[in-house]
């Protein structure tokens, strides 16, 4: 059974990015979900993400390292929230395995993929705990940096994917 999408007015403290790519929703969300292929796209230009762990069930770890050309590390952990296959992940922060409170929640991202005549209308949407964070995501690049993400994400799901 398939939920009934809800169109929200942008939340107070997001930031959110969308896209329309020409490919089908089940290679957009494998690339989501397949560690081996969010690999491939996770992180701005010249980033790689040598550690992607997933754990796709509800309460799952999400855990990356995105590693900068100057050596740089940036890692993220969380766990999935909602995993509704392959139209929604949802995924915060704000718990690590096991439900126990992070010390510094930062944001919940949502992540849908609507189907649209064999397209997939993307869209990233992270919420954040207060103003000051949604200032500082933005001030640390988030579109650049999550726009980028996307670019490598439609080069992997159109042109390095096999069907």
């Amino acid at each position: 059974m398939s939920l009934p999408q809800i169109i929200a007015a942008p939340a107070e403290h997001e930031l959110y990015i969308s896209r329309l790519i020409d490919a089908p929703r089940i290679k957009v969300f494998r690339a989501w979900t397949e560690p081996e292929l969010l690999a491939q796209w996770w992180g701005p230009h010249g980033m790689t993400t040598p550690v992607c762990e997933i754990q796709l069930w509800v309460g799952g770890l999400f855990r990356t390292v995105m590693c900068a050309p100057d050596g740089g590390e940036y890692p993220y952990q969380g766990v999935f929230l909602e995993i509704l296959a392959p139209q929604r992940i949802v995924y915060t922060d704000a718990y690590l395995p096991g439900w126990i409170p992070s010390k510094k929640p930062f944001m919940t991202a949502i992540i849908t993929m609507d189907e649209v005549q064999g397209m997939t209308r993307y869209t990233a949407r992270a919420l954040h705990w207060s103003a000051a964070d949604r200032e500082a995501h933005e001030q640390m690049g988030f579109y650049r940096g999550w726009g980028e993400s996307l670019d490598r994400l439609v080069d992997v799901v159109t042109r390095k994917m096999p069907d």
